[in-house]
């Protein structure tokens, strides 16, 4: 399903800052974050199943990272895999506009999501559920199962907690990583209805998600301070939420 947290312009040092969890099954064969053999200046993990992957980035600055829109109900598995939309996107020279009319062309080829993508400079979410695109400027956001002026509980808090993040100069990553650990759960009012079980919609209402066969498998940050240096840093885990890999890189934009 995954969650994304963006900070665009709000730290003195980082121009952005993209905190993201991965929740999925634990079954799906996948590959951890790294530099694409087949596309050298691609970094991202890979769902091994599909062949996409759910977040990355080239190494010019073009971004993109996807969540599934969560309505069972409306769920066809003779749909094309979501995860191609961000591997397109990287692996092509596509502009925004150009990528985005492509997107809505071939809306109805993909079980609802969000698609954030664009450069470090300019980004946008598309819902294909709604046929809606939202350019993002200066601010800070939050990005669930739902579109992004959904306002669930866990990403109410994730706001929250990034804007105070970016109050501070010298802003420390493990903040931020605690931050994508956070296991609340809304109380049952605040719950969203998606159509799941309650006790789906009570376990899937936190920012990282614990599971036997479902829950978070990855966190990820991305940082672009405004010369354009990255730091992409990445932890990987479990069943039980244990830490099993972590991947860490720093380069320039070319």
């Amino acid at each position: 399903m995954c969650i994304l947290f963006i900070a665009i312009d709000q730290h003195p040092r980082y121009a952005l800052i993209l905190a993201a969890n991965r929740d999925e099954f634990f079954a799906r064969p996948t590959a951890a974050s790294g530099f694409w053999k087949s596309h050298p200046t691609l970094l991202a993990g890979r769902d091994l199943q599909a062949g996409g992957t759910w977040m990355g980035m080239t190494m010019d600055g073009r971004i993109a990272a996807l969540t599934n829109i969560r309505h069972p109900a409306s769920v066809m598995a003779d749909r094309q895999s979501r995860g191609d939309l961000v591997a397109d996107y990287l692996k092509n020279r596509a502009d925004m506009p150009g990528y985005l009319a492509t997107l809505r062309q071939h809306r109805q080829d993909f079980n609802g999501y969000n698609l954030l993508f664009g450069s470090w400079r300019n980004l946008g979410v598309y819902n294909n559920h709604l046929d809606d695109f939202q350019p993002l400027g200066p601010g800070i956001y939050g990005l669930s199962n739902a579109d992004i002026h959904s306002p669930w509980p866990k990403t109410g808090w994730g706001v929250r907690a990034l804007g105070q993040y970016c109050e501070k100069s010298n802003l420390n990553t493990e903040h931020l990583f605690e931050l994508l650990r956070q296991e609340r759960q809304a109380e049952d009012h605040q719950l969203p209805n998606t159509g799941v079980e309650l006790d789906w919609e009570r376990r899937l209402s936190s920012i990282f998600i614990r599971g036997q066969t479902y829950g978070t498998r990855s966190s990820t940050l991305l940082l672009v301070d405004k010369a354009g240096h990255c730091l992409w840093h990445e932890r990987s885990f479990n069943q039980e939420a244990q830490l099993t890999r972590e991947f860490r890189t720093e380069f320039a934009l070319i």
